[in-house]
């Protein structure tokens, strides 16, 4: 089947193709089952994150878990809630470091890792795509 105008149709599609490879993921920031912490608020998370925090809401202590460079997840995380860029991350975390004040969160490959370290250990916070909770961790806050 042909049909007129072509190419228009094709520019219509690859924009479609486009914006639905770039939906937004619905993140959980999650911690392991047996933490008593049961919710957290963006600012606690994105203080944890960047090192200026080291424990969750109810003073227990938490090492966060990041997903490395390019995992979608990530670039949701740090554009939605750190408002901040890759380029713009390497900066922060390069002053801190310099300074001795802190170090970047540790890094893994991916959600399920993310999940695999969080539900082996009681202090560790991470976030991970809301289609990737299984039963072994525990949702504190649902990022939209």
């Amino acid at each position: 089947m042909i049909f007129k105008g072509g190419r228009k149709w094709a520019k219509l599609l690859a924009l479609l193709v486009f914006c639905a490879s770039n939906a937004q993921a619905e993140l959980a920031i999650i911690v392991n089952n047996d933490n008593v912490t049961n919710d957290i608020t963006v600012e606690e998370v994105v203080s944890i994150f960047l090192g200026k925090s080291h424990t969750l809401p109810d003073g227990t202590k938490v090492v966060p878990i990041d997903q490395r460079e390019g995992e979608h997840e990530r670039e949701v995380f740090y554009r939605e809630l750190v408002k901040k860029s890759q380029s713009q991350l390497n900066s922060y975390w390069s002053r801190i470091i310099f300074s001795g004040k802190g170090q970047p969160p540790f890094t893994v490959n991916d959600s399920l890792e993310v999940i695999e370290f969080i539900s082996g250990n009681q202090n560790m916070i991470g976030y991970v795509d809301t289609d990737m909770v299984d039963e072994t961790v525990k949702v504190i806050l649902i990022i939209r």
